[in-house]
């Protein structure tokens, strides 16, 4: 079987071309710092970019240009929407409201261009990782975490082509969103590894962040279960939903992960009920991710430590932004801002508490091996 690699190049290099302006920046402003802070550096740097991808990807999503060229890599087998401009434009012809138009292409498109370029600055930031540890000074953290970052981005990439291949499946899109989260922790803590900064975290009190991260990751989850099956104007009102506390609902139709959108497993239409189920279970365990972040705030700043009273007041704002945004995407009618906001709020708390378990841990580690004490030095 032939397969034709080009379009896959084109859309690497022109991703790499885009890379080449964040490194420059990077490596002219870092250019008289050590090795090790250039690689932290490029952390950082990555870490932001990867933030801002996220935000894009949702961006894709909500303007419906998740198949604005529907084939993967390229666009009709050209690098961008301009080789492409006859395919576009008689899809575009054939189906005005459809999934292909000018616009759309060119946001799908500049999604993967920005997808690859921080895929080269991950590449980047491993084959430095690498190098260092080789050296004898091992100056560098462990390069496992940049290894990682790197197989995580490129599972990411396979998912992007299967998110078009399959025609925006919405367990295999749901599924890209949270990995996208992952890519952010595994930055983080790869940031982390550089300069530890423990916390005095009682064995409780990190639980308690654990169950937080936990519930916020199951929240994110069904947030994107929610965006991908377009349950988000199932219920158009609020606290209640269609004039109901309770409206009818179809569960078992609502979790059918392996289905195609907008269908049953049996290929028929998905019932309204299903999506108002999707829709009131996020809605419902909303309440208890508020809830448990209230009580984490609540127990870190009550804490005396400055810290995490700064962590603290970081959650709660949070917890505001997500209550805030996720009610104007209700009440409002879904518009693009807020929904761009609620996921950039989810992707904000992921950092914010990944941070907090990996400082909670270093303290842990700390307290756990204590150095033996100096020996006595002997009278003569």
């Amino acid at each position: 079987m032939n397969v034709d690699w080009m379009p896959l190049l084109r859309v690497a290099l022109l991703g790499a071309v885009v890379a080449l302006g964040p490194l420059a920046w990077w490596w002219l402003r870092h250019r008289g710092a050590s090795p090790r802070q250039r690689l932290h550096a490029l952390t950082l740097l990555t870490l932001f970019l990867t933030f801002d991808l996220v935000l894009f990807g949702a961006f894709t999503r909500l303007t419906d240009s998740g198949l604005g060229c529907p084939d993967w890599p390229g666009c009709y087998g050209s690098a961008s929407p301009i080789g492409a401009h006859e395919e576009i434009r008689a899809a575009q012809t054939a189906l005005p409201s459809g999934p292909v138009t000018q616009g759309k292409a060119w946001v799908e498109m500049v999604h993967r261009y920005l997808a690859t370029a921080v895929g080269v600055l991950i590449t980047v930031m491993a084959a430095m990782s690498w190098w260092l540890h080789s050296s004898r000074t091992r100056i560098a953290p462990s390069p496992w975490w940049a290894t990682a970052a790197l197989a995580w981005v490129i599972a990411q990439g396979a998912f992007g082509a299967l998110t078009v291949t399959m025609k925006l499946y919405p367990a295999i899109v749901t599924l890209h969103l949270l990995g996208g989260i992952g890519l952010l922790a595994l930055l983080v803590l790869q940031d982390h590894a550089f300069a530890p900064r423990p916390l005095a975290l009682k064995r409780p009190l990190r639980r308690m962040v654990g169950w937080a991260a936990a519930l916020v990751l199951a929240q994110v989850a069904l947030g994107g279960w929610v965006s991908t099956n377009y349950a988000v104007l199932a219920c158009r009102d609020f606290p209640t939903c269609q004039g109901q506390w309770w409206p009818a609902m179809d569960f078992a139709h609502a979790f059918t992960l392996r289905r195609e959108l907008g269908v049953t497993a049996a290929g028929t239409y998905l019932p309204f009920e299903a999506l108002t189920a999707i829709h009131v279970v996020h809605r419902l365990a909303a309440v208890v991710v508020l809830a448990a972040l209230a009580a984490l705030a609540w127990r870190l700043h009550a804490s005396g430590d400055a810290t995490l009273r700064r962590y603290a007041k970081g959650l709660a704002l949070l917890g505001l932004w997500q209550l805030a945004t996720g009610l104007s995407n209700v009440v409002l009618g879904w518009p693009l801002a807020a929904a761009v906001a609620h996921t950039g709020g989810a992707a904000a708390l992921a950092v914010v508490l990944t941070a907090l378990l990996a400082r909670g841990h270093a303290r842990a580690v700390v307290t756990a091996r204590p150095s033996p004490p100096a020996p006595r030095p002997q009278r003569m």
